[in-house]
């Protein structure tokens, strides 16, 4: 029932402010306090599913291909507690962000699409039949095309939206082909675990790479993720917050069921995640480090760490195809925990974005600068997102991707004999991968926080009101937490696993294979360390003046703004490094001579799938079919010339001319 609560009041939320008037403020406090206290309600819920109180509910008069239902159980519970928390913190966040007065005109909308979205998730999270599991992600996958076009007036802000929703509608139509598969197997829309005599290895491979097509494009796996970095940069951004956070998890969310549904995997299912997660997680980062949009960068970094969740998930599949119930743990948990953790930190690092931009008005990392100085609360906040974000003691980044690393490493035969060591090739990608997100996340807090401002629009920047710095409080808090005791979470995590893979029951526990206790105990020195570093250091400079002294700088005896790195100049030599993957294109001039006149630079990194490949190919499509365009004359006796030409093609074309002409020919 407490779902079920948390459920209706967010489905409902949005409602109160269609019936004020359109400045009105009270629409949006009722909307937030609704959906904030679904949140709660949910939480709850989610916390009873996460104890292993499993249960299912019928809805009445819906029979259609076997009952239609809705359940819970620790895997679905684990999700669910997830949407409530991000959505709950969002909605109080844009209390401060997306005010009423000051957004008339789109303000009502938003919230009432936001209630709407986090509805269709729940709804399809809590599915146990195909068609309400289709019916909440075609609610979810609609409410998210009206808040990502909020600021319609801007013509990106529409092309994003309509890329999202070309992509969005793929992927459900290939989840129709999936479940009508399924129900050919299975007989009935039922959401069960199918048996290994119900269909061979060929249906149940269509049923796999159909599914990972149409989940992997809501997740934003690469190739797929073609609509991810517009609409996140795009979208106000605690909507972005929530899209990243949240919606893409409903792709993860369907990988892990479908995965836990089809029987006796075999090993290529799990070597294709594997590679699929390696690919994605590499070119995500990569792609990330060549951006100038602080919001897009984040996007970028979205499909990193959807690599890293589907990495875990590979693992684990290759343990059920090889009957390694470590594997399968610490996999599975690794895929679960990063689900959440990234949840956490990239809500708050999107909150953090937003609050640069409420305060700047501008996205663009190379014109900021020096904002920890006006911003030190959103300074600090971020800086603690971007540890947990590159996978860095003493936060929860670190645990989910130590759990990962220890599941391939036993792959490799350390702690547990040799079984399969082609998947240890794995373990100096994650590394790799966690190296460059370091370098990424020093190159924009640097531009942004430190150093001088670049211009105008950052002079006057103020912090944000409590609304904003609230929710983000509370998401540190939880990298904080989890960081330095895993173990809080432990229980939860290990009934998850065993939920999706009963098989486990038994075997190696979670609390076995994962040092929980030494990660707090090395994280709690860790952070001590710093804090004493810090606290000396304070200390000493207690009491004493400040010292002004001139910079080197390089020779400069004034140096400005100007002279300092930019994130493009910083990012250069990685670029300039994997040039033969980012393909960046430069703007600026071949030489200057002696005395040059003014001239300008830029560099821009396009996307490898959507502006190299898909817009390429459809403005060729464009120009082909271009050449019938004289046939759409406007003219009401063209038409009908048209159907006639039709009907009589049609007609001969059913006409049997064979026997015609072999009866001819006989006579």
């Amino acid at each position: 029932m407490l779902m079920v609560s948390g459920l209706t009041a967010a489905l409902v939320s949005g409602v109160p402010g269609l019936l004020l008037d359109r400045r009105s403020s009270w629409g949006q406090r009722l909307s937030s306090w609704l959906m904030i206290v679904g949140a709660v309600c949910g939480m709850m819920g989610a916390g009873l599913g996460l104890r292993g109180e499993a249960s299912v509910w019928a809805l009445p008069g819906m029979t259609s291909g076997g009952a239609w239902s809705v359940g819970v159980d620790a895997v679905s519970a684990w999700f669910v507690a997830l949407i409530f928390l991000v959505s709950g913190l969002g909605a109080l966040y844009g209390e401060g962000y997306w005010r009423q007065e000051s957004h008339p005109d789109n303000g009502r909308k938003l919230r009432l699409f936001w209630g709407w979205l986090v509805g269709g998730m729940v709804l399809l999270v809590l599915a146990r039949h195909g068609l309400v599991f289709l019916l909440g992600w075609e609610i979810m996958a609609l409410s998210a095309f009206f808040l990502i076009s909020t600021e319609d007036d801007q013509v990106e802000v529409r092309r994003a939206s309509w890329y999202y929703l070309i992509a969005t509608h793929l992927g459900t139509l290939c989840l129709f082909a999936m479940f009508a598969l399924m129900r050919e197997v299975s007989g009935s829309h039922v959401l069960r675990p199918l048996e290994v005599h119900e269909a061979g290895l060929g249906m149940m491979t269509a049923i796999f790479l159909l599914g990972l097509v149409g989940f992997g494009l809501k997740a934003g796996l690469m190739p797929l993720h073609f609509w991810l970095p517009g609409a996140h940069a795009n979208a106000p951004s605690h909507v972005s917050a929530l899209l990243s956070g949240v919606l893409i998890k409903m792709g993860v969310y369907g990988l892990v069921r479908l995965c836990g549904w089809l029987p006796e995997p075999p090993v290529a299912w799990g070597a294709l995640l594997l590679v699929a997660g390696a690919v994605s997680g590499v070119l995500g980062v990569l792609m990330a480090i060549g951006q100038h949009d602080i919001k897009r960068l984040l996007a970028y970094h979205s499909i990193e760490n959807i690599g890293i969740i589907v990495m875990g998930l590979g693992l684990a599949m290759v343990g059920r195809s090889m009957g390694r119930g470590d594997w399968v743990v610490l996999g599975m948990a690794g895929c679960l925990l990063h689900v959440w953790n990234h949840g956490l930190f990239k809500a708050l690092l999107f909150m953090g974005a937003g609050s640069v931009v409420h305060a700047t008005g501008s996205r663009e990392i190379d014109r900021m600068g020096g904002l920890a100085r006006q911003l030190p609360w959103t300074a600090g906040l971020f800086l603690v997102g971007a540890v947990a974000i590159c996978g860095l003691p003493p936060l929860n980044g670190f645990v989910s991707e130590l759990l990962v690393y220890l599941g391939l490493l036993r792959t490799a035969g350390i702690g547990s004999g040799a079984s399969w060591p082609a998947a240890a090739l794995a373990v100096p990608v994650l590394a790799m991968i966690g190296a460059l997100a370091v370098a990424c996340f020093v190159k924009v807090y640097g531009a942004v926080f430190l150093g001088m401002s670049r211009s105008e629009s950052t002079l006057g920047a103020h912090e944000s009101p409590v609304t904003m710095l609230a929710p983000m409080v509370v998401l540190a808090g939880a990298c904080v937490a989890i960081g330095l005791a895993p173990m809080l979470v432990a229980p939860a995590l290990g009934q998850a696993v065993s939920t999706w893979a009963p098989e486990t029951v038994g075997g190696p526990k979670l609390a076995a294979l994962a040092p929980f206790g030494w990660v707090s105990m090395a994280a709690g020195a860790l952070l001590l360390t710093i804090g004493g570093i810090w606290a000396g250091t304070a200390m000493a400079r207690r009491g004493k003046p400040a010292r002004l002294e001139e910079t080197w700088a390089c020779g400069y005896a004034e140096p400005t703004a100007r002279m300092q790195y930019t994130s493009s100049s910083f990012a250069g030599f990685l670029v300039s490094i994997f040039r033969w993957v980012l393909r960046p294109r430069v703007d600026g001039p071949e030489w200057l001579g002696s005395f040059p006149e003014s001239s300008h630079f830029h560099s821009h990194v396009d996307d490898p799938v959507l502006e190299r490949q898909l817009l390429p190919a459809a403005r060729v499509v464009d120009g082909w079919l271009s050449r019938f365009r004289q046939l759409q004359q406007g003219q009401v006796q063209s038409y009908l010339l048209y159907i006639l030409a039709a009907v009589l093609a049609m007609l001969v074309w059913a006409m049997p001319l064979g026997r015609i002409a072999g009866r001819l020919f006989s006579r």
